[in-house]
């Protein structure tokens, strides 16, 4: 093997459903190779073969690492590579040096090289990508379950108006437990056809409450297992300790400070200074789950906490406006959070004194 084979290098990686464009730099940033290899478990092997030929691979920069470079930074990091999320390039950026896979590829190596590129990527292989999966199939079928019901509501509008007068009244589960039972015996005219819609809705809705309870109690127990300690927050429940988690991911060592975690769900102050001009706006970006997660959070104990309510008060008194205090109650809850979810960083780290707030 060559010399230079030795020598370190870096792997660049653009992904897409099928194929993935490959590039290697070396640490001076001479570009060696480009190539397309496809997005299988023969390509990925195919890919580090190929990559290790020209040196030692110790790190790679991909994008997308939580959707179509997920299975390959599993891969990768498997094979002891350190692997960078890369963001896409910016549109000058683009505008400057076209728009290509190999040139996106290269480029991801070099926002490694750089060290434009730092974030770590979440793993994706424990209790945290069982939440999401989880997350993804009740949110369809509480939608789901949502169609269903306006649909039974808007077809029993034009039924039989005996059939009407029989249903009126009745709450959306004895409603829906009426229409269940139906008869369905034969079907000769339009308002025996609106009988039998109305019992196939009903049972759709009994099938798809019956998925979304247990789908609950999958969410409840996965986040007892994965942060024991989360569902004992005030004003947190299985879905809102569930976004909070999945921001964070199955790795939560990866953020470095309780301020990284505020920032990733979008409740740090952005800085907006120009000359004398000295402000700071909020912050827009962010997972918006774990942020509405933080929010409801705050509702609930602005309702039934009494310390929330106190301080509700003192800084109403102060000049602060509601929708200011619930910003400073958000980044609260949120270093709680944070505290929960990386107890060994957040003890070894430095302390920060505790608010004076809930």
């Amino acid at each position: 093997m060559p010399a230079e084979a030795a020598e370190e290098i870096l792997l660049g990686v653009d992904t897409h459903k099928d194929v993935h464009a490959a590039a290697v730099v070396t640490l001076l940033g001479s570009a060696v190779d480009r190539r397309n290899f496809p997005a299988t478990i023969e390509g990925y092997r195919q890919l580090i073969g190929w990559a290790r030929s020209f040196g030692t691979l110790r790190r790679a920069g991909v994008e997308c690492t939580g959707s179509y470079g997920a299975a390959l930074t599993r891969h990768l990091r498997s094979e002891g590579i350190e692997v960078t999320e890369v963001n896409q390039p910016d549109k000058a950026a683009r505008r400057r040096h076209g728009k290509t896979d190999a040139v996106d590829a290269e480029a991801a190596a070099r926002a490694v090289l750089s060290g434009r590129a730092t974030a770590t990527p979440k793993t994706g292989d424990g209790p945290v990508e069982m939440l999401r999966l989880f997350k993804i199939a009740k949110g369809s079928a509480v939608k789901a379950r949502t169609q269903a019901i306006n649909q039974l509501k808007s077809v029993l509008v034009c039924a039989d108006a005996t059939l009407r007068e029989d249903l009126a009244g009745l709450t959306n589960p004895h409603l829906i437990k009426s229409c269940a039972r139906l008869d369905n015996s034969q079907v000769t005219g339009p308002a025996d056809a609106a009988r039998d819609t109305l019992r196939l809705l009903a049972r759709r809705i009994q099938h798809l409450t019956e998925e979304i309870d247990e789908l609950r109690q999958r969410i409840a127990t996965t986040v007892k297992a994965s942060c024991p300690g989360l569902l004992d927050v005030r004003g947190i429940g299985p879905d809102s300790a569930a976004a909070l988690l999945i921001a964070a991911g199955d790795n939560p060592d990866r953020l470095t400070s309780e301020a990284a975690f505020a920032a990733l769900c979008g409740v740090s102050p952005v800085e907006q200074s120009s000359g004398k001009t000295q402000r700071r706006r909020l912050n827009r970006g962010g997972d918006r789950q774990a942020n509405a997660a933080l929010y409801r959070a705050v509702l609930s104990r602005l309702r039934w906490d009494r310390r929330t309510q106190d301080y509700l008060q003192r800084r109403l008194t102060e000049g602060k406006t509601r929708r200011e205090i619930i910003r400073c109650l958000k980044r609260y809850i949120a270093r709680e959070i944070y505290r929960l979810l990386t107890p060994a960083t957040a003890a070894s780290g430095p302390v920060t004194p505790a608010p004076a707030a809930p």
